[in-house]
């Protein structure tokens, strides 16, 4: 049995923290809601491109600071400006924060995109905005509305080799608190949500479960098992046309297909990693998530996540970036040096970004209170500028997109969606955006309404 089990979260400062349970039977998924299998909707066959391209998305759940991290002002007002200077990258006229300078040295390998707005300071908009492309959840109404660009993918183009699960979360799927959160497949059925990795890859005794078979079961057995059900189901399958059947199917060949293969077995195990390559990406959380979301892809996932939460600093700013940046420093610098020299650069997409910034110009640090009363100064929401890095799969690194203006506060050249990120997204995975899904309402709905991929990049 395939158990996917939320942990409590870290409430973020709407006050809100979800829990969600999902549990996958391998044998029928007898244990799935059918009011949610229901739900599930017949769509095309996945279309096999000709591509092995993958992702890896980072995930900085939270919204991180443009001004902080890779859009620095060092000539703006103090308040404006912050803390930190910038430092030269091995790109001429390319600074970053001085926080960053393992990324520095390779900042050849990525791009940044400055220009980046979707004008949404609400933490569920604005994530729901970045994954799915489309406004649909609010603070008072945080249901997904569409599909996340992860699980549109992994329907569209399954797994880029068997075995191995197409869409992956590590070391789990949330946006503010909620699982799996607006990376879910939504109205495509919940048979391309995220597998899970959980747990701590950096821990000394991290293992993914449900990689093996339960005591007792061998693949014969479990084959006459599935053979069974799948005579018993057959007359479900001819009176049904809502889907359902479709979805259980992919849930069943998913869950049989993980706790059979050999390929799964090895890509998981992060600790067949020799130390150096390890100490590469820094023995943290992130750090090592980042090297096992390289060890997926290579194996053939097609769109791993990568979760880095804590980014919510509307207070004491200081102490969470020089905590952060560090971290993410080696995590990110690690994951392009080790794709690059190991030749799949190229047929790796790394994106990272967060569901919104943080204003250009600093609070009192005191949240109402008196003036630093929380700490440091710190920056509240803000979705009218905001940064994304896009690297390797093909696209030209060493470039900036797009610019703001001189306090940071929006874009004054080259305006960017999230649409536009989207779609240089499905150029790299070969993924055509005119293809359209049916909604619950069964209207066909196309991946993206709007934009192009990014020019100076493809």
């Amino acid at each position: 049995m395939l158990r996917i089990e939320s942990g409590s979260t870290r409430a973020y400062c709407d006050g809100v923290s979800r829990r969600n349970f999902v549990q996958l039977g391998v044998m029928g998924m007898a244990s799935v809601g059918l009011s949610r299998v229901l739900k599930a909707v017949q769509a095309p066959d996945t279309d096999k491109s000709a591509k092995d391209t993958s992702v890896i998305l980072i995930w900085l759940d939270g919204g991180p600071s443009h001004m902080d991290l890779y859009d620095m002002k060092p000539q703006a007002p103090a308040e404006y400006r912050g803390i930190w200077k910038p430092v030269k990258t091995n790109v001429p006229g390319i600074e970053i924060s001085e926080l960053f300078e393992r990324q520095a040295k390779i900042a050849d390998k990525f791009s940044i995109v400055r220009s980046l707005h979707h004008d949404d300071g609400d933490h569920y908009g604005g994530a729901h905005r970045m994954l799915t492309g489309r406004p649909g959840a609010t603070g008072a109404n945080t249901t997904q509305t569409y599909p996340g660009i992860s699980a549109i993918s992994a329907k569209v183009l399954g797994s880029r080799k068997p075995g191995i699960p197409p869409h992956i979360a590590v070391p789990v799927s949330s946006t503010v608190g909620i699982r799996p959160g607006y990376f879910s497949g939504n109205y495509l059925g919940h048979a391309y949500d995220p597998f899970e990795t959980h747990g701590d890859p950096n821990g000394a005794k991290f293992n993914v479960e449900n990689l093996s078979l339960a005591p007792g079961m061998t693949i014969e057995r479990l084959e006459d098992r599935r053979s069974l059900c799948q005579h018993f189901d057959t007359l479900r399958r001819e009176i049904d046309n809502s889907g359902a059947m479709a979805s259980m199917d992919q849930f069943e060949r998913s869950a049989y297909e993980l706790v059979t293969s050999p390929q799964a077995q090895k890509a998981f195990d992060i600790g067949s990693e020799d130390a150096p390559t390890r100490d590469l990406y820094g023995r943290t959380g992130w750090g090592q998530s980042c090297l096992l979301a390289r060890r997926l892809a290579e194996a053939g996932a097609t769109f791993v996540t990568v979760h880095m939460g804590g980014w919510d600093h509307h207070w004491d700013l200081q102490a969470g970036m020089e905590h952060h940046l560090p971290q993410l420093d080696m995590a990110v610098s690690g994951l392009f040096t080790d794709l690059a020299r190991r030749g799949s650069l190229a047929r790796t997409l790394v994106v990272m970004c967060g569901e919104f910034s943080r204003t250009p110009r600093m609070n009192d640090g005191g949240n109402g209170g008196p003036p630093r009363s929380k700490g440091t100064p710190g920056r509240d929401h803000w979705g009218n500028a905001m940064f994304c890095i896009l690297g390797g799969g093909g696209l030209r690194g060493g470039t900036i997109v797009g610019a703001t203006d001189r306090l940071g506060e929006r874009p004054l050249d080259r305006p960017l969606t999230p649409s536009h990120i989207h779609q240089t997204i499905y150029h790299v995975l070969g993924v055509d955006p005119k293809q359209q899904f049916l909604n619950l309402a069964g209207r066909p709905v196309p991946l993206v309404d709007e934009g192009e991929p990014i020019a100076e990049l493809v």
